[in-house]
């Protein structure tokens, strides 16, 4: 379902704020629509992934082939789709960091995958006037209110 637009707002921060991240580093963010695969027969459209440059070949036209970064914004409709089940399904998938962006409480989780681990351990946990700051990026980073205050 589309996103209310306190969701969209938060989604076009991240994804703007990633894509400038990106460009020097020559990664690669894509929003929603996005296809992502985790295993055969396991599509996911994130609301954002990104890749980084030693991983381009597994980019394909259709579909990427697992990514390096995902962030999930919390749907209204369901938030344990993105809480429990998104969370269970990138971690089985070795996505080595995935973000939970909340906008019911303004706040950032930051989860990393620890090597072979199957299940994500949070690093972070960031609210207003804190900056959520990537493991896997280490030099990517944002205030938590730049995301909220988008709309």
């Amino acid at each position: 379902p589309v996103g209310s637009n306190r969701h969209q707002a938060a989604l076009e921060a991240l994804l703007l704020l990633l894509k400038a991240y990106g460009r020097p580093t020559r990664g690669v963010a894509r929003v929603a629509g996005g296809r992502l695969r985790l295993r055969p027969g396991l599509i996911r459209e994130p609301d954002v992934m990104f890749m980084l440059p030693e991983h381009r070949h597994r980019r394909y036209s259709k579909y990427w082939d697992g990514a390096d970064l995902v962030i999930e914004v919390i749907s209204e409709d369901d938030p344990n789709r993105d809480l429990i089940t998104k969370r269970a399904e990138y971690a089985l998938a070795q996505i080595p960091e995935y973000w939970i962006v909340d906008p019911r409480d303004r706040s950032i989780r930051v989860l990393t995958l620890d090597s072979g681990a199957t299940e994500y351990r949070q690093a972070g946990h960031y609210y207003a006037g804190d900056s959520a700051t990537s493991i896997l990026l280490p030099t990517f980073n944002l205030a938590v209110t730049s995301v909220f205050n988008q709309e």
